[in-house]
């Protein structure tokens, strides 16, 4: 019998000071169970950073032909492709043939070496590559529950989360800007 995802719910004060962007999001977001808390955490930290309207969850793990996050337009054109971790080049080469815009969030210990085994193929793509830093992933993984509220505040490379269970500030890098 196939284990099956853990449901999280989370409302999410956002402000988003780099884009003049506030809204209130309420999400449901399935935990994989072959994904760790924190990969799930820098999903949904992902969204908010790129939060905007039609801007969804895929099945991601579930569908290797689909992304973490996407978007798509109103005639379902796919106008946004987010991949979350270290995806192989040949998936990100297809994502930027079917996708108008590619983004890609690096996000553990690894997130170097990947980056210094692909940076060179990456280059011909038209993709925008950021790590996240991963001491700061898993400060904010330290703070899910269940049902959470969260207040997210972004600004510049950085975003600011509080919860009820505390607070962490999670910093990212752009490995590659298209």
């Amino acid at each position: 019998m196939a284990l099956k995802p853990t449901i999280y719910k989370s409302k999410i004060a956002l402000t988003d000071l780099s884009r003049n962007y506030y809204d209130t999001l309420n999400l449901t977001i399935a935990q994989h169970p072959s994904e760790t808390l924190e990969r799930m955490m820098a999903r949904l930290l992902v969204f908010c950073i790129n939060a905007q309207e039609n801007l969804s969850f895929a099945k991601g793990l579930n569908v290797a032909e689909e992304p973490d996050i996407w978007a798509h337009t109103c005639d379902n054109q796919i106008s946004l492709w987010i991949d979350v971790g270290e995806p192989a080049f040949e998936r990100i080469k297809k994502a930027s043939r079917l996708a108008t815009t590619v983004k890609v969030y690096s996000f553990n210990s690894k997130s170097a070496i990947w980056w210094k085994q692909e940076q060179a193929r990456f280059s011909d793509l038209s993709v925008s590559v950021f790590r996240l830093e991963w001491e700061n992933v898993q400060a904010l993984a330290l703070l899910v529950q269940r049902t959470m509220d969260l207040s997210v505040t972004i600004t510049e490379n950085s975003a600011y989360i509080a919860t009820e269970l505390g607070e962490c500030e999670v910093s990212w890098s752009p490995l590659s800007i298209s």
